[in-house]
């Protein structure tokens, strides 16, 4: 019975050596874990030349979008186009049918041979009231009143002439013709539909899309930095921008360059921006008025400092680097960036120095003043990309 309860008791003991043991080697290991330097990847800042992207949503509208409003009453006889296609300039769009223009066509002719008969009458009234005159025989009266009845003639002549150019000018009315080469937009209309000047809807939209204008925005920051970087006068300092290119809604990069031709000078009170317009050839006509896209504008750096935008991280409204001493203890420092910097680099104007090293990743984590294992990542490597 002893031997039992010795035994009982000795293995009591052993788990309670063991337990204790145990926590004490967790212990340990937490201990070397807390005291383990991380290793981070840093990379030395050096001045670079670059160039990079500035994006902006943009929306896209032909050089011409003309409403097409019908400039006689009637109703629609034909459509000789549908929706979408591409026409010239002078070809027919729509038949309109009002026979009332067709009849003052008739009545205005109708009225010419009446006024051609008269003057013929009067003129021969001239002829023979004229040598009658000449004999004495019939005061000179006679042939001023006749020759007045000419002139009358003739002006009633004119106004029927006139009267029948306006006829065949409200006949041609009824055809209705595009003004310019484009693309057709949507036709509310149908055939025997009524129409009339007074339509709130035109009976289409035709745009020139020969040319595309792309509006966009600039901040007022970009404004003023735009100001400073160029000199002259304000177009010639538009004319100084570099060719911008434009990025399609499915992501890919239209082929042709264009210019930025104006920039409003107004700057809008609500959103604190100023309009701007970019103008892009489209001879293909890929692009058409009212589709969106994103116009790039490229920024050329000279002996910049950049720095990717993964190795810095905001905090109440300011950004910040960490710095990598010689004692591989990180400091954080707050660093002033270009307003329109985009892309993944942002350009440093303030706060770091060439030769200085900083963490590339997981400095939102870094405490100020870690104690850390640097890992040399390659300059050539992460700037690769900035120039293609």
């Amino acid at each position: 019975m002893k031997r039992s309860i010795q035994l009982a008791l000795l293995v009591i003991t052993g788990a309670l050596i063991s337990s204790c043991g145990g926590k004490d080697e967790k212990a340990a290991k937490a201990a070397a874990a807390a005291n383990q330097v991380k290793a981070y990847k840093v990379l030395q800042i050096q001045q670079t030349d670059a160039t990079l992207n500035t994006d902006f949503p943009a929306s896209i509208q032909g050089q011409q979008n003309i409403e097409i409003r019908p400039r006689v009453d009637g109703y629609i006889e034909q459509i000789y186009v549908d929706e979408g296609a591409v026409v010239k300039a002078g070809q027919l769009l729509f038949k309109i049918n009002a026979p009332q223009y067709e009849q003052e066509v008739r009545t205005a002719t109708a009225s010419i041979k009446s006024a051609e008969a008269e003057v013929s009458t009067a003129k021969m009234a001239v002829t023979k009231v004229k040598p009658l005159v000449e004999k004495d025989i019939i005061s000179k009266y006679e042939l001023e009143s006749a020759t007045y009845n000419y002139q009358a003639a003739l002006a009633t002549l004119a106004q029927a002439q006139a009267a029948l150019a306006n006829a065949r000018t409200n006949l041609g009315y009824t055809a209705v013709r595009s003004p310019v080469d484009g693309v057709v937009g949507s036709i509310p209309f149908r055939l025997g539909s009524l129409v009339s000047g007074s339509n709130a809807e035109p009976l289409t939209t035709v745009s020139s899309i020969g040319n595309v204008y792309a509006y966009f925005a600039f901040n007022e920051k970009m404004l003023l930095e735009f100001n400073k970087d160029t000199k002259g006068s304000f177009a010639e300092r538009i004319k100084q921008l570099p060719p911008v290119s434009l990025v399609l809604a499915d992501g890919s990069l239209y082929e042709p360059k264009g210019r930025i031709q104006t920039v409003n000078g107004l700057i809008n009170t609500a959103t604190g921006s100023v309009n701007v317009r970019a103008s892009f050839p489209n001879p293909n006509g890929l692009i058409r008025s009212g589709s969106s896209a994103t116009v790039r504008i490229p920024t050329q750096v000279k002996n910049g400092i950049l720095v990717p935008q993964s190795a810095t991280f905001e905090l109440q409204d300011k950004r910040f680097a960490a710095v990598v001493g010689p004692d591989s203890i990180t400091r954080n420092v707050q660093i002033t960036i270009r307003q329109n910097t985009a892309g993944l680099f942002f350009v440093v104007d303030k706060g770091l120095k060439p030769g200085d090293r900083i963490v590339l990743e997981g400095v939102s984590n870094l405490k100020d003043g870690t104690k850390i294992k640097p890992v040399a990542a390659p300059a050539e490597k992460i700037y690769a990309d900035l120039n293609k």
